[in-house]
């Protein structure tokens, strides 16, 4: 997020193997072994958008359950840069995006599959974190 309340999202690439394209999370990895929850958000917040020294908050863990079933530790971040002074992993991330809360909840709105599937739900846990 930044300090007005806008939240950074990553289109994912293209050439991924789930939900290819789709509007998500500005960062994401998954776990290795013997590496925490902390250390993978650091480690994947460099490779994925160029940032080091993110100060970030613990949020909410969340249990994922479908096609591919997981834990999901939520953190969150706030910077004020613009979009052009990330440096994005083209193999992770198509784009990246700063949208106001409404304009993100309308865009969801209006093109959901633009989205990944739990957005919404995404957007829900993290009310409280927003900046009013």
């Amino acid at each position: 997020m930044n300090s007005k309340g806008d939240v950074l999202l990553a289109r994912r690439a293209y050439t991924k193997t789930h939900h290819p394209g789709k509007w998500g999370p500005a960062v994401a990895g998954t776990v290795e072994a013997k590496e925490s929850y902390k250390d993978n958000i650091i480690k994947e917040t460099m490779e994925e958008l160029g940032i080091t020294d993110l100060k970030i908050t613990l949020g909410p863990k969340t249990k994922v359950e479908g096609k591919h079933n997981h834990f999901t530790q939520w953190f969150i971040g706030t910077i004020d840069l613009p979009e052009s002074k990330f440096a994005i992993q083209e193999k992770e991330v198509a784009e990246i995006k700063w949208f106001s809360q409404k304009e993100l909840s309308d865009a969801i709105k209006t093109n959901p599959d633009e989205f990944l599937s739990s957005m919404i739900e995404y957007i829900e846990q993290f009310k409280k974190y927003t900046v009013n």
